[in-house]
């Protein structure tokens, strides 16, 4: 063939040659050299061993001490028990510094490549610990004397007169200790300076590099979150007293969302109360049912779009149905609005919604609670699947009776008021810490959302993402919210899954499809008002909303019984349509569009997916090309970084 040179492998008829012999390379030294040589070795070994090896195991043996010591201190604040972790940060202090004189007895080690990276690195991180155990010793004195108001052991201080004594004097006194967060943010953005100086990407694949370079992107992360979060929450921390009613009183609407007739901020708006609170102390000035609030509404408005086509015979806002945008503060100014024209208006200075988890929540740490002869439980209820006191606040305030009961849904806000009073008439030991654990839970997962009116206080809320906002994102972002026009209590019953899947094409636009699929596994409730029956499971009347990034575009849905419509809100585009699920049946409503920018191949898609107040454990999964990469049950907000190519 052209090009290509055939080899004869065959043996050849000629005689054969000798093999060349190969030379052998041999070293020749004289005795003199023999001897530097040998001398040299020595040296290079003894170094090796004195110098560097032996030193190295010194100090990795102090700092492996140094982090037992840091784990026992942090297993002293999750145990609650403020003076272990006070006496563990002083040892964790003491053996970090006996680590640095460690390592500076290895400076040379700073002049020799390739080991001067991993000792700068070394001197950083040791730093980085130095202020970060600052922090923690500033935080933990600044906490122990309120160690018994907040339910921690270890603390000795409040601990005469009665809890709510106990409270106002820690309050009276907590402008004393709040400027303690000016130093913590302090030393909390000295550590990220230090540990910002540490590059991954010294440390090579071999012999666990990746397992280092994990680590230490993991811990740059942690740090960088840890200082941002302080500096965006001292605003409220420092105003905290001030809030609580010192020295002012302050007045705040609570609003009871009942998420199992599902609204977009959380549930529909059953019931309030207004709490007063001086120098901590708490009072329910008034407790009673949204509807007696509307009725003192004068002139109501015209009901908006959604409510005239989704929700029939109410022509009019109420109230009780202007949590119509999934932003909760957007929600609340328009709630405002009407509030400020009832006749039963009282000036407050905040608005805070719970929804039933919270009550739920606190009586598994607190025990039964009885109100007005009814005594509510949170054992399982065969009627419902669900905890006792649900099934019956449901029924006091929504079965049919021949007598007239005005006020019914008040029966909330006393039960609120009776879990707060057996909280703070028990030991503050037995009680108050899972409390505390309880409330920072349900505000992660959006069972309590807050629109105060101090704007430092509500920026320090919106850092902890107390305030159930519609978040700006740059990447691509989702948030599903399903508002329950059908007046029962259908949510109690249903399950929800969303599946997500991209598709990159050619030119590199990103498909998208989202599937939710809805299931009301349960028999339908006898919502015959004639027969005087709890009416609980009956059809989901379901206005569907999708949120997703500005610009992207519609290619096809189905499942909608209305046609699909687009709009621009609150910074995000709006994918609307209606469903219905009825009970002992499913939905899936499906929708693939496009998102309007591309990824670059090998850069990762960052996405947020925001959760809607008032749902639990949504299942969600993500898929690339079909196969899926991510499944988890959606309890808050959520960042990820995907690789869609």
């Amino acid at each position: 063939m052209e090009g290509f040179t055939k080899l004869n492998l065959d043996t050849p008829n000629t005689p054969s040659q000798p093999m060349p012999q190969k030379r052998k390379f041999r070293l020749h030294l004289s005795p003199r050299n023999s001897t530097i040589l040998a001398a040299i070795i020595v040296v290079v070994v003894l170094f090796g061993v004195f110098g560097i090896f032996l030193p190295v195991k010194k100090a990795y043996t102090q700092a492996k001490l140094t982090q037992t010591d840091a784990q026992a201190a942090l297993y002293g604040l999750k145990t609650e028990n403020i003076q272990i972790a006070s006496d563990e940060l002083a040892k964790t202090q003491s053996d970090l510094t006996q680590t640095q004189k460690d390592l500076q007895g290895m400076v040379y080690l700073k002049f020799i490549p390739p080991f001067n990276f991993y000792y700068s690195d070394a001197e950083h991180l040791l730093q980085a610990g130095v202020y970060g155990l600052n922090a923690g010793q500033i935080f933990v004195e600044a906490v122990k004397p309120y160690a018994d108001v907040l339910g921690l052991k270890g603390g000795h201080s409040f601990s005469g007169g009665t809890a709510q004594q106990r409270i106002e004097l820690a309050v009276t006194t907590m402008s004393k200790v709040t400027p303690k967060i000016d130093e913590i943010e302090q030393q909390l953005t000295l550590a990220r300076a230090e540990i910002d100086k540490v590059d991954p990407n010294h440390y090579p694949s071999l012999f666990g590099g990746d397992k280092v370079r994990t680590q230490l992107t993991q811990l740059r992360t942690v740090t960088d979150q840890g200082a941002t979060f302080v500096s965006q929450a001292k605003p409220l921390i420092k105003v905290l007293p001030s809030l609580l009613g010192e020295p002012t009183q302050k007045k705040y609407l609570i609003l009871f969302q009942n998420d199992k007739e599902l609204r977009p901020t959380g549930g529909f708006i059953t019931a309030y109360a207004i709490f007063s609170l001086t120098h901590g102390a708490i009072h329910v000035d008034t407790s009673s049912d949204i509807y007696s609030l509307d009725a003192t509404v004068p002139s109501k408005p015209v009901a908006p779009r959604p409510i005239l086509l989704y929700l029939p015979k109410v022509p009019q806002l109420n109230l009780r149905d202007t949590n119509l945008s999934p932003d909760f503060v957007v929600s609340m100014n328009t709630f405002n609005k009407l509030y400020k024209t009832a006749g039963g208006y009282t000036p407050v200075d905040g608005i805070i919604a719970i929804d039933t988890s919270v009550l739920v929540d606190s009586m598994k740490i607190l025990g039964d609670i009885t109100v007005d002869g009814s005594t509510f439980t949170t054992q399982t209820d065969p009627r419902c699947n669900c905890p006792q006191v649900i099934y019956q606040l449901e029924a006091i305030t929504d079965q049919p009776v021949e007598f007239q009961r005005s006020n019914r849904k008040g029966i909330i806000g006393d039960l609120m008021y009776a879990i707060m009073q057996k909280a703070f008439s028990s030991s503050p030991k037995l009680y108050w810490g899972p409390l505390f654990q309880g409330m920072i839970g349900d505000i992660a997962q959006k069972h309590i959302l807050f629109d105060v009116y101090n704007t430092d206080a509500q920026s320090g809320l919106a850092s902890l993402n107390a305030t159930g906002q519609i978040l700006p994102f740059d990447g691509d972002y989702l948030h599903i919210n399903d508002t329950n026009f059908g007046g029962a209590k259908a949510n109690l019953f249903l399950t929800e899954g969303v599946a997500q899947n991209y598709a990159v094409q050619g030119d590199g636009t990103i498909q998208k499809t989202v599937t939710i699929s809805y299931k009301n596994p349960y028999a339908p409730s006898d919502c015959n008002l004639e027969h005087g029956n709890l009416c609980l499971n009956a059809v989901q009347r379901d206005w569907l909303r999708i949120y997703v990034p500005q610009g992207s575009k519609i290619i096809s849905s189905q499942g909608s019984e209305v046609k699909m419509t687009s709009y621009n809100e609150i910074g995000k585009t709006v994918f609307e349509g209606f469903l219905t699920v009825r009970p002992l049946g499913t939905a899936t409503f499906t929708i693939t569009y496009t998102l309007p920018f591309k990824v670059a191949s090998g850069s990762p898609l960052p996405l947020m997916i925001q959760k809607q107040p008032g749902t639990y454990n949504n299942q969600y999964t993500i898929s690339v090309g079909g196969s899926q990469v991510q499944s988890f049950p959606l309890l808050s907000d959520q960042t990820l970084k995907l690789n869609v190519h």
